[in-house]
């Protein structure tokens, strides 16, 4: 038996190319060889997207991106997170097992809190409930389907091991194995993709590909790298340009070698580099894009593939609720 893989996408935004090879390219790939249930933590994005349209809109992006990228919704449990209201019981369950303590420690609410300090702001100005706990909400879309990895970059550690922790409480309380612990799959072989200033490719800096950009949009944002001045003649490192680092996600390996060689000779410009980069990029997302425009013309088959990934995910999550249900008393059936 194939062990389980889950992991999650806010739909908080445009998909850009940070996310095709930080997450949705090695979650497919990790498809190959685990029994997989990837969804849209659209109860998450809650916290920050409070637009109606805007949410409805980004749902309905994300889903057919990961569609567009090469999800296979027949072999691969694909379902959005509000549509199993067994998430919500058990987080509701799961609170009572976790302390106040761990959730000072997450992450998002301690830079929330040292941003508020930094202003001079109450230390929880504009931070909700749902900011502050969403690591039991995330430990519940994890421990809910029996989950044995969840891959992650080495910044996502401590989610994984905050759910380990609440799962490992409510073992130790009943004395029994009711929940199954996860572990993270640390992905270190995923590169930082660098956005248009150098930095990490995010929403948040504004520096980002979007990863179904128009033809000529996408060459413009290319031609928007940013550079330093050596002249056409110089030679150039190519492992300290972000242009051939974004390269080298499209290109083969041939022509990786090939365009490095042409770099430290001399002789190329950056200009002439970014439209190698624009050439190889348009190359890979071309495909990607025409499927992504076809998928988002049929809004009512996409809703659909949804729903019909909710129907399959449903019975297993009731499953892990009545253990732990029949654990604690609540059930005696």
């Amino acid at each position: 038996m194939k062990k389980i893989a889950l992991t999650g996408i806010k739909p908080t935004g445009i998909l850009h190319i940070g996310n095709y090879f930080g997450a949705i390219k090695p979650a497919l790939e990790l498809a190959r060889d685990y029994d997989a249930r990837y969804f849209i933590a659209d109860y998450h994005a809650l916290n920050t997207m409070k637009d109606p349209e805007e949410m409805a809109s980004c749902i309905r992006e994300v889903a057919a991106g990961w569609l567009a990228a090469g999800l296979d919704p027949e072999k691969v449990i694909f379902y959005r997170q509000s549509s199993i209201p067994e998430v919500f019981e058990l987080t509701s369950m799961l609170m009572a097992f976790t302390s106040k303590g761990l959730m000072n420690r997450a992450h998002a609410y301690k830079a929330a809190v040292q941003e508020n300090a930094e202003r001079g702001d109450d230390p929880d100005a504009g931070v909700n409930m749902g900011l502050f706990t969403y690591p039991v909400l995330m430990a519940a879309d994890i421990i809910l389907f029996d989950s044995d990895v969840v891959p992650v970059g080495k910044d996502q550690v401590q989610h994984i091991e905050m759910a380990q922790d609440i799962a490992q409480a409510v073992n130790f309380n009943y004395k029994k194995e009711v929940l199954k612990v996860p572990r993270a799959a640390v992905q270190d072989e995923v590169a930082v993709v660098p956005g248009l200033d150098g930095r990490k490719m995010s929403k948040s800096y504004g520096n980002v590909i979007p990863l179904f950009a128009p033809e000529k949009e996408l060459r413009k944002l290319v031609m928007r790298i940013v550079t330093n001045s050596q002249g056409v003649d110089e030679p150039k490192d190519p492992d300290a340009s972000q242009i051939y680092q974004l390269y080298k996600l499209f290109a083969p390996a041939e022509e990786q070698a090939a365009l490095a060689a042409r770099y430290r000779a001399g002789g190329m410009g950056w200009g002439e580099a970014k439209e190698e980069l624009f050439r190889a990029a348009n190359r890979t997302l071309g495909p990607l894009r025409e499927r992504f425009e076809a998928i988002m013309t049929d809004r009512e088959k996409l809703d659909a593939v949804l729903e019909q990934g909710a129907e399959k995910a449903r019975p297993i999550a009731a499953a892990t609720v009545r253990r732990f249900r029949k654990a604690a008393g609540i059930d005696r059936k």
